[in-house]
């Protein structure tokens, strides 16, 4: 009997959960696609998918973040990290800012963009 009531449980569990994902969904919150979550887990860079995604050349991407393309190109090819104040750029530039919940200020992170 134990274990039925667990099943229940965790079933109303998935349905609120599936209700709230509905409600976000419904409210203009943007969903991942599917092709995003498994290029990013294939190891693929998430600054190349995502900018893919937006369909944004490099050039795009890097004026909106005020960066150069040729940053970018190595932000994307793994020859640089880039540092906290050029990745908020990049993610308010892709709209992916509100995924950082408290960004870093430029002088208290000591950096600026390039």
């Amino acid at each position: 009997m134990n274990g039925k009531f667990v099943e229940k449980a965790e079933m109303l569990a998935d349905i609120r959960d599936y209700d709230e994902a509905q409600a976000r969904w419904a409210a203009g919150e943007e969903l991942v696609p599917s092709e995003v979550t498994f290029a990013i887990i294939d190891g693929a860079n998430p600054l190349q998918v995502w900018r893919t995604q937006r369909a944004l050349t490099q050039q795009a991407l890097a004026e909106r973040a005020g960066i150069t393309a040729s940053y970018l190109s190595q932000l994307e090819n793994g020859q640089r990290t880039g540092t906290a104040v050029v990745l908020q750029a990049l993610a308010t530039a892709l709209t992916l800012d509100d995924i950082i919940t408290s960004p870093p200020s430029a002088t208290a992170a000591g950096d600026s963009l390039p």
